[in-house]
């Protein structure tokens, strides 16, 4: 098995098991603060409280209501992401960035499927301390991953790597240029 094979192996392992964990956490909170006051982590600060009615907005309940365009939009960056992560080259340098995508589109999958299963999203993590909106693992997935992510794209990687992604991530339409303009 070449080295790409099993860094796609592994790619997604990690991305069935963070949706697994995600999955798992909303099903916790739905069985067990649904219909409780909830209740404090580490008092005032953390608290676990199941939204009533769960979130059918995004970011902070932002245009709630829109579910199919929130769809469509999940699916198109999932879909640009494993884009992304099957062309990453194969590169120990490139890792980290390929590791945050996975995390991020296994954040994007499953909040997916709670507004396809259910029309909203589970939310359940409140930081009491600063009244912060409340939040689950795949928001934290997607939030924590992206500001990590951006850190590295403006301040980590060099022109030279972004030559080396862009060749990569553009390879399989040169290949198929390449094909057209043969025939």
């Amino acid at each position: 098995m070449n080295s790409k094979a099993k860094r796609l192996i592994f790619d997604v392992f990690l991305f069935a098991v963070l949706i697994f964990l995600d999955r798992i956490t909303k099903y916790l909170a739905v069985s067990h603060l649904k219909d409780t006051d909830g209740f404090f982590l580490i008092d005032n600060v953390l608290e676990l409280y199941y939204l009533p009615n769960g979130n059918t907005g995004a970011a902070f309940g932002m245009l709630e209501g829109h579910r199919i365009l929130f769809l469509v939009i999940s699916f198109v960056v999932v879909g640009a992401i494993f884009y992304l992560v099957y062309n990453m080259p194969d590169n120990n340098k490139y890792k980290a960035v390929e590791i945050l995508l996975i995390f991020i589109a296994a954040g994007g999958v499953g909040n997916m499927i709670d507004r396809l299963l259910n029309g909203y999203v589970v939310d359940f993590i409140y930081i009491s301390c600063i009244n912060f909106p409340i939040f689950n693992v795949a928001d934290m997935y997607v939030s924590i991953c992206t500001t990590i992510l951006a850190i590295i794209v403006l301040f980590v990687l060099k022109e030279a790597d972004y030559e080396v992604l862009e060749k990569s991530f553009t390879a399989p339409f040169k290949k198929n240029r390449d094909k057209k303009d043969s025939q």
